[in-house]
């Protein structure tokens, strides 16, 4: 193996992994890949907007996998999906790892690595520990049956996995059932005390990761490694995060807790004899109080801490405490005991600590912590889930500074970085500080000297500077472009000329708007909707009046449903959130994207509503910082749909007129590919029936 200083460089590496896949040298691939060389030489983080094409995987792994060798340490790749995650360990990685191993004197290894909850617990599976139902419809005598049949299987699938990751089996099994045959880190008895400990799958994937040069995680494993008192992932000094666009909101979901009276009665049945009667009926009288104290109150974000309801969580609390004490710690017991007491102690300590961080989300002692606090319910009864506590962190962009990038290099990548033009909107939300040009618009705003925005501009979303103590992080933005020829291939389609959306469904000149362009594109449609009602009205309305197929969100599973829409060029799919993000369908079956509306958050979300009122309260714009960036995100994404080859050409139709004529507008289509925009309907339908009538039949 060469020495390190006599290992060739980023750019020849990158040319020898191309020509040894069989692809083209893109301009803004050796871009990218240089850019991450200069921020591993320098420290500096890095936020890269790679579109669809530009080959972004090999951009950033080949450097990565240099500097791994060089520095003898691991680095560590985080994706927002599980697609993304087997494209990687699958098939790119494999690939490259061949192809570089002449140059690179060894062949670069890579392992996988999620939580361990993920992974068949096989001490569980031979003790049988009893899991306490948490779905009230597991008390239905064919729930409890089926749930017997998936542990069956997957008592079976046990001796026939090499790696017992959840994901593998496939079909999959529900929640209930896989929560029989898995622990979580705190419920695990630990490799040295487990009977099964030499054989387990979460610590053979944990040694395998340690000794691999690349680790392909997920954000919400790099959350936990973060936010936990312990290490989770390898030692690292690289993190490249991509699809990026997705970091804060998994971030937000691992550091959001939850509190049902179901939760606390499991914690009593899980101490059961451990501790003494009293004791546990305490608990249990405190999570009878707490169900019905929640049942009467009304759902959505809680901005005062009701009195009925802060006496229910503290007797909560207190309760849980009680039973932790008595708990005690870990003894010199057997076995079955050993298990008993890690499960109950694991619960007991979720229902005590979400209930002190309910309580604390209120205390003006403790208030620095920023909590938002809602109640969830069921109110028609649609999901048979009970009432529920949730506790969210207002921003993660604290934690994310100290704990990401505040100790390693971290590089950032996605398709949809810069919104309304630039990459400040996110970098704020990860804890960045603002780039020099958003610092110098925020001092001109402060001093008076900003010109007010023209009546159709997008206005700004930069807030003040920050402060001092993060001139130490310093980061760079850089845009790699496309290799689509937006303009040329792409139409934006605005429908100027259709009312503002309204609040009572779809309206029937939007409808009909929606028939005209599937008939014109001759079915190819990908109609992506703001609600699973108006995708479900849609499909409804539209069925009879139009000549071509519509599957529906929810007909049956989404990746059918996706197959089945790209192997008829003639079909249509409708549906709602997971298709902005989820659908890679290149060449003719898809070449008109239609969006009903903008797809802004709900009034009532409560950490959106609740982020958009903190940044008002500092002076800021809540809407455009808040909302637009949401939605501009979302449109962003599902305007990527459209082009996902090179050749791919068609519409994106926005049937919503405030995008041409809000003052907001600007801010997010300046968000979206450059696409040739127009507001005539007959452009867009013609361009559709010149494309359908040229596509293969």
């Amino acid at each position: 193996m060469p020495a390190p200083s006599e290992l060739p460089g980023v750019n020849e590496l990158l040319s020898h992994a191309v020509e040894a896949l069989g692809g083209a040298e893109r301009p803004g691939q050796v871009q990218m890949a240089e850019a991450v060389g200069r921020a591993l030489r320098t420290g500096e983080h890095l936020a890269v907007q790679a579109g669809t094409g530009t080959g972004k995987s090999l951009a950033y792994l080949v450097p990565a996998i240099r500097h791994a060798i060089v520095k003898d340490t691991t680095v560590v790749v985080s994706t927002a999906t599980i697609a993304l995650q087997r494209q990687l360990v699958d098939r790119d990685l494999p690939r490259l790892a061949k192809a570089l191993k002449k140059p690179l004197g060894r062949e670069p290894t890579f392992a996988i690595l999620k939580g361990r909850r993920n992974y068949l617990c096989l001490h569980r599976l031979d003790s049988g520990a009893p899991e306490e139902p948490e779905d009230p419809g597991l008390f239905d005598p064919f729930a409890v049956s089926r749930l017997g049949k998936e542990v069956t299987r997957l008592r079976e699938w046990s001796s026939d996995t090499e790696t017992g990751d959840r994901d593998e089996l496939v079909p999959g099994v529900s929640e209930q059932a896989w929560r029989q045959v898995s622990v979580t880190a705190k419920e695990c008895l630990g490799a040295s005390r487990c009977p099964v400990g030499a054989d387990c799958f979460a610590e053979r994937a944990r040694a395998e990761a340690g000794r691999a040069d690349v680790v392909v995680t997920n954000h919400a494993l790099l959350a936990i490694d973060a936010m936990q008192g312990y290490q989770v992932l390898p030692e690292h000094d690289l993190v490249i995060v991509d699809e990026a666009h997705e970091l804060v909101d998994r971030v937000t979901s691992v550091a959001t807790g939850e509190l049902t009276a179901s939760m606390v009665a499991i914690a009593v049945r899980r101490c059961g004899k451990l501790i003494d009667a009293d004791t546990a009926d305490r608990l249990q009288e405190a999570s009878e109080g707490l169900a019905l104290i929640v049942e009467d109150l009304q759902p959505g974000r809680l901005d005062a801490l009701p009195k009925a309801l802060g006496g229910a969580v503290t007797a909560v609390r207190d309760a849980a405490h009680a039973c932790l004490t008595a708990l005690g710690s870990d003894r010199k017991e057997d076995l079955d005991e050993a298990t008993a007491r890690r499960l109950a102690r694991s619960q007991v300590e979720e229902v005590h600590d979400t209930a002190t961080r309910l309580l604390e989300a209120f205390d003006e002692d403790t208030a620095h912590q920023r909590d938002v606090v809602w109640l969830s319910a069921d109110r028609y009864g649609m999901s048979n889930r009970p009432p529920a506590l949730h506790v969210a962190p207002l921003s993660v962009a604290g934690l994310l500074r100290e704990r990401l990038f505040g100790t390693t290099t971290t590089v950032l990548t996605s398709a949809t970085l810069t919104l309304g033009g630039a990459f400040d909107t996110l970098a704020r939300q990860w804890g960045l500080p603002p780039s020099a040009e958003a610092t110098q618009k925020a001092t001109e705003k402060t001093a008076g000297k900003a010109q007010a925005a023209p009546a159709g501009d997008a206005g700004t979303a930069t807030e003040k500077p920050a402060p001092a103590d993060d001139e130490d992080i310093r980061w760079t933005g850089l845009d790699v472009g496309s290799p689509f020829d937006h303009r040329r291939n792409g139409i934006l389609y605005i429908a100027k000329h259709l009312p503002a959306p309204g609040r009572d469904g779809l309206q029937p000149s939007t409808l009909d708007e929606i028939a005209e362009l599937i008939d014109a594109a001759g079915g190819r449609t990908l109609g992506l909707f703001s609600s699973m009602r108006a995708a479900k009205q849609a499909t409804e309305e539209l069925r009879d009046k139009i000549g071509y197929q519509i599957l529906c969100q929810g007909d049956d599973s989404t990746s059918l449903l996706v197959q089945k829409f790209a192997d008829d060029p003639r079909t249509c799919l409708f549906g709602t959130l997971s298709l902005w993000q989820g659908v890679d369908v290149p060449g003719p079956s898809l070449q008109l994207v239609i969006v009903d509306r903008i797809p802004f958050p709900r009034p009532d979300d409560p950490v959106l509503s609740a982020r958009q009122r903190a940044v008002e309260a500092r002076g800021g714009n809540g809407f455009l910082t808040v909302a637009a960036t949401h939605a501009a995100l979302l449109l962003a994404q599902g305007t990527g749909r459209l082009h996902r080859s090179v050749g791919d050409r068609g519409v994106v139709a926005v049937l919503d007129s405030r995008l041409a004529t809000a003052r907001y507008g600007g801010f997010l289509r300046a968000s979206l590919p450059p696409l040739w925009p127009t507001t005539d309907p007959e452009t867009a339908r013609g361009a559709l029936r010149r494309l359908d009538a040229a596509a293969p039949v």
